[in-house]
């Protein structure tokens, strides 16, 4: 069972919190963190992407930062714009985008559950960016922005949060189209309880945040090494989370850009297509994918509706049968050669926030030669993988919208 707890949140005056958080780390580059911080002293890129003190070009992993994001996090603290809260909390954190709202609740997340696999990943991680974020966990001796988890939905903890969420904010406030709200949960019976429910539930699936999940847990286990008094009880047993119910997230398209046809022409391609699809024209308005196993390409100045064919899809197993799988083995690795989806410079990802618009412009104007549009993954489907304990193919999983860092931090000690 998931074991989480309360605790001592450290965060910005309510009349700060828009300036200081900040989108998370990882989804954005050096160069758009600085020019969203430039002018903002208080903006938390200073602490999360603290490349933005050095000159132009300083790498994301250089040396100095890690220095350099102790040095904010304590000026931060310093100047109030960060104060701890003095008991024990969780946090309700609401995100409402285009119309939805989707209700979180803030927690310490459980090492322990992390390494015995009931908080369950479905994505690798690369060394190099779980060493970075390793590292700031250390220097900052804080998780500085939350990793992102689902959780089956469950009535009861549904019915504290909306009751909790009756009365008023402690935040409110929109950045980047979305609104968000925090209400404070500092009751400790009620807290007790909610630790209670948790205690009922399985597992956990991590949504988003997989480097920042893994380098809280090697952090856990390095302090857990050098500290002779060890009890189990420490803060460094437990990481920044905010936990969803899967039914209220949204998952949004993955999709992908060819830049090389391979030595194929456009004809060439939608006749090799046909023997794994039924094709039908779709016209030059964009289409949408609406359903699993069905595509959408654009090519050569038109839209086709790819439906896989029944006897080229295996759904009795949880990997081959999701529409990654199927796009890559039969249209990116059987057509163009592409089998490294991680290493091969000839096709780009691009997360469905941008719009099949933005695909068919990157086509028109000679940047790719072919785009494919998928039907978004569902949480069904990656709580599946989670199960089976295997991992999603790359670039498999876009959810909207991003959870604002800065709103709480955890401190270790």
């Amino acid at each position: 069972m998931v074991k989480i707890k309360a605790f001592k949140g450290v965060r910005p005056p309510r009349a700060l919190a828009a300036k200081v958080s900040a989108r998370p780390y990882d989804v954005l580059s050096s160069e758009e963190a600085r020019a969203e911080a430039e002018g903002l002293p208080m903006s938390l890129y200073h602490i999360n992407k603290p490349e933005i003190n050095f000159p132009v070009g300083t790498s994301e992993y250089d040396e100095r930062l890690y220095a350099e994001a102790t040095r904010q996090y304590a000026l931060f603290k310093q100047n109030g714009w960060l104060k701890q809260d003095p008991t024990d909390c969780y946090y309700v954190y609401a995100q409402t985008w285009r119309g939805k709202t989707q209700f979180g609740l803030m927690v310490a997340a459980a090492v322990e559950d992390y390494e015995a696999g009931r908080i369950k990943r479905h994505e690798l991680t690369r060394q190099d960016k779980e060493d970075d974020r390793m590292r700031h966990v250390i220097a900052t001796n804080a998780n500085i922005g939350p990793a992102f988890f689902a959780y089956p939905a469950n009535a009861a903890l549904h019915a504290i949060l909306m009751d909790v969420v009756k009365g008023e904010p402690e935040y409110d406030f929109v950045a980047d189209d979305v609104r968000h709200q925090l209400w404070i949960i500092s009751d400790e019976k009620l807290c007790q309880h909610i630790t209670d429910i948790f205690a009922d539930i399985p597992c956990l699936y991590i949504a988003d945040g997989h480097h920042r999940s893994a380098a809280a847990a090697r952090v856990g286990a390095e302090r857990r090494k050098m500290n002779p008094q060890h009890n189990g009880s420490e803060e460094y047993n437990y990481f920044l989370a905010t936990c969803f119910s899967a039914d209220e997230l949204t998952v949004l398209d993955y999709n992908r850009l060819v830049l090389d046809l391979n030595g194929h022409s456009p004809a060439d391609v939608l006749q090799l297509l046909a023997e794994d699809f039924t094709i039908d024209p779709a016209g030059s308005e964009v289409y949408h994918p609406a359903a699993r196993h069905e595509f959408a390409l654009y090519i050569d100045g038109c839209w086709y509706r790819l439906t896989a064919k029944a006897e080229r899809v295996n759904d009795s197993d949880p990997i081959a049968g999701l529409d990654v799988s199927v796009s890559s083995e039969l249209i990116l690795k059987k057509l163009f050669g592409i089998v490294d989806l991680r290493k091969d410079e000839r096709v780009e990802f691009v997360g469905g926030i941008r719009g099949l618009d933005y695909l068919q412009d990157q086509v028109d104007n000679g940047h790719a030669q072919l785009a494919l549009a998928l039907f978004p993954v569902s949480l069904d489907e990656i709580m599946r993988v989670a199960d089976a304990g295997q991992i999603m193919p790359p670039k498999a999983t876009w959810f909207e919208p991003k959870l604002r860092s800065g709103i709480v931090v955890h401190e270790l000690d």
